[in-house]
């Protein structure tokens, strides 16, 4: 049922008060050749960050930190093992395959978390596709999963196939599933 109520509403717009009001991240176009993925994975790690430090502080946690890694040098370390699969895991009590997932998790988690504190990021289908098909990273997964689909690294092969990329964007962009 219908009530009515006595106050009317605002009809001025200019009248509201958007103090503390703040817009969406403004990421920059996505780099057209692999050459420059690590300057803009960092530089789109950097406008981020105010966004993940913003979500930690409103729900005083993260999910963040399972590589134990600072989010820039995971980033580093996942572009390092894209350009060259040989590149040492940064922690050497963790062979490459469990590095490469721990990394990719915490950067998941980090921009998951960031895009959650934005303005219309209202659930978790939105911040998924943002995540896979309009951001760096997501670029660089989709990397890392097309290229070692049959990788010789038992681990490294079953993150690529199972792990990294969820089979809804999977079909979404119309790749085999494993």
């Amino acid at each position: 049922m219908l009530e009515d109520y006595l106050e009317d509403i605002p009809v001025d717009a200019a009248a509201v008060d958007f103090t503390g009001m703040s817009c969406p991240i403004d990421l920059p176009s996505l780099p057209s050749n692999d050459s420059k993925l690590t300057q803009s994975l960092v530089q789109e790690i950097g406008q981020i960050a105010p966004w993940y430090e913003l979500a930690v502080n409103e729900r005083s946690r993260t999910t963040v930190g399972v590589s134990k890694l600072d989010i820039l040098d995971a980033g580093r370390f996942l572009i390092e093992f894209i350009e060259d699969p040989s590149s040492p895991s940064p922690r050497p009590e963790f062979e490459i395959g469990p590095m490469l997932k721990c990394t990719c998790e915490d950067l998941k988690a980090f921009y998951s978390e960031a895009a959650s504190a934005q303005p219309g990021m209202s659930s978790s289908l939105a911040v998924e596709h943002w995540l896979w098909n309009e951001t760096v990273l997501g670029k660089v997964l989709w990397k890392l999963r097309e290229e070692h689909l049959d990788s010789p690294d038992t681990a490294t092969k079953f993150l690529a196939r199972r792990n990294l990329v969820p089979d809804r964007q999977i079909q979404y962009k119309g790749a085999p599933v494993f």
